[in-house]
């Protein structure tokens, strides 16, 4: 199966070489491939799509609503990182979405302390906003 272009926007290489891609659902779906697996981290229910996909509660520049879930699907989405198209996105695609690739990266071996700078310096150079939203991926 054919990956994400690893120069393409919003495309995150994790230190393992597999690729994930975050985005905003405000901005619409970008071109190229579909995603074949994707996480949502709204407040609400996610719009439906055509592909697999997992929602996590998780209002807007908060945290998410059962974090034992959370972690649980961000483990199964680490799994599938080697066999699917996997996406994340929030309504704007930085603090929600920043925080979770910063929790996959620290599943894919990014030390807790290095993880938000990783996810800056790779994805967006603004994601993971709040400071509940830091403090949450340094003790994940």
């Amino acid at each position: 199966m054919e990956q994400w272009d690893p120069t393409a926007p919003g495309v995150l290489r994790l230190p393992s070489g597999r690729l994930v891609r975050g985005r905003g659902l405000r901005d619409g779906l970008p071109s190229g491939p579909e995603p074949t697996f994707g996480v949502y981290l709204l407040g609400k229910p996610p719009p439906a799509v055509a592909w697999d996909s997992r929602w996590i509660r998780w209002p807007d520049f908060r945290l998410p609503a059962d974090r034992a879930e959370a972690r649980g699907i961000l483990t199964e989405t680490l799994d599938r990182l080697d066999r699917d198209r996997v996406e994340f996105a929030c309504g704007g695609g930085k603090g929600r979405t920043g925080t979770a690739l910063a929790c996959l990266a620290i599943l894919d071996g990014v030390p807790a302390g290095e993880a938000i700078a990783f996810v800056r310096a790779n994805y967006h150079r603004h994601a993971v906003e709040t400071p509940w939203q830091k403090r949450y991926v340094r003790n994940f």
